[in-house]
């Protein structure tokens, strides 16, 4: 949502608004906030990157997993499936971690989460 000239940036706060009007538990891994800080700092800014790192860290926004080495080693099978193409590894560990944690929503517009069986919001 960092990024205004996002084509789904719209679509994602309007999303990212109901989910914070809900009270809804939010998580997120290692792996996705290295990702994001990655792509922001490339594509926008620093300045901007750093902005939403600090975000990450209000009381109460979002719940950072670490990615262990089990949630690794279960991700590499996600790559076995053939519907799964041009999946990335950080959406990989992505359904790994929220498989173990018991997540089944996701707020996210990539197809490969509906494709593993998760709901989603976006």
């Amino acid at each position: 949502m960092a990024l205004v000239r996002d084509p789904l940036h719209e679509r994602a706060r309007e999303h990212w608004g109901m989910l914070q009007e809900a009270s809804a538990s939010l998580h997120t891994s290692i792996p996705v906030v290295i990702e994001t800080f990655t792509f922001l700092e490339r594509n926008a800014r620093r300045d901007v990157a750093l902005a939403w790192r600090d975000s990450l860290y209000e009381p109460g926004l979002v719940k950072i997993h670490p990615c262990d080495n089990k949630d690794l080693a279960t991700s590499w099978d996600y790559f076995k499936r053939r519907d799964l193409h041009k999946l990335s590894a950080v959406d990989a560990t992505s359904f790994a971690i929220m498989t173990r944690l018991g997540i089944r929503i996701a707020f996210a517009f990539d197809h490969h989460f509906a494709a593993v069986g998760f709901r989603m919001v976006g």
